[in-house]
């Protein structure tokens, strides 16, 4: 009995052992976000319907941290999208955006090269900051995660690493941080540049989008909000 106890007891702490050092082995990224990578899209479309509407723009920018557990921007990826064969494309919506989507000088690219070249970026940083997977950031993130979802199955792309529907939302985060929900007026509350001449461009405005969000996750650390006190498991 008495071996059996003290079994069981070097069993316990070998088992508390190895937790440890996996917790200390994940990244703070993945500490941070529960194994998510936050990936800030935004898109422009030719409308407000994923299904029909035609995809025009997309772009990406990954996020780092340091070793202070300070969030930055890292990568931008930007690409201009030919409308998908059938495509519809309001011209109140190309007003909107100023885009002329047969331009020949935009150098546009089809859907699945595009998308399929940025969804492999992503799995590379995912694996690298040993994330389990991707998780969209948007402003109105249900509005970009819909085209992309849309674009990802019309073109069959395989292995598509954001979380099918999980995704953080700048807009309603920036209501919580600074009052304020529209990305130009948010940005400018929260001491970021903003110029208006360059919005409803995908590239801008993902930056944008990325500058805000570190800017809330990072304010957050230093009132205190994180690390919790109390890990949760």
């Amino acid at each position: 009995m008495t071996t059996e106890v003290n079994n069981n007891a070097a069993t316990a702490t070998s088992d508390a052992l190895n937790s440890s050092t996996e917790s200390q082995q994940k990244s703070l990224m993945a500490q941070r976000f529960r194994g998510f990578l936050p990936v800030v899209v935004d898109v422009e479309t030719g409308g407000f319907n994923a299904e029909t509407d035609a995809l025009l723009e997309i772009a990406m920018v990954t996020l780092r941290m340091d070793d202070d557990g300070v969030l930055h921007p890292d990568q931008t990826i930007s690409a201009n999208i030919h409308p998908f064969d059938g495509a519809n494309c309001n011209q109140e919506a190309l007003d909107f955006t100023g885009i002329d989507p047969f331009d020949p000088e935009r150098d546009a690219e089809f859907e699945i090269d595009a998308i399929s070249s940025m969804l492999q970026v992503v799995r590379k940083e995912v694996k690298q900051q040993g994330c389990t997977r991707a998780v969209l950031v948007g402003h109105n993130a249900h509005f970009d995660h819909g085209f992309l979802r849309a674009a990802v199955a019309r073109n069959d792309i395989k292995r598509d690493p954001f979380h099918p529907f999980s995704s953080f939302d700048t807009a309603s985060i920036s209501a919580i941080a600074y009052g304020q929900t529209v990305l130009a007026k948010s940005c400018i509350t929260a001491g970021i540049e903003f110029d208006n001449s360059e919005a409803h461009s995908a590239a801008y405005d993902t930056f944008k989008t990325a500058e805000l969000f570190c800017a809330i996750v990072n304010r957050y650390r230093e009132i205190g909000g994180w690390p919790l006190t109390t890990p949760v498991e």
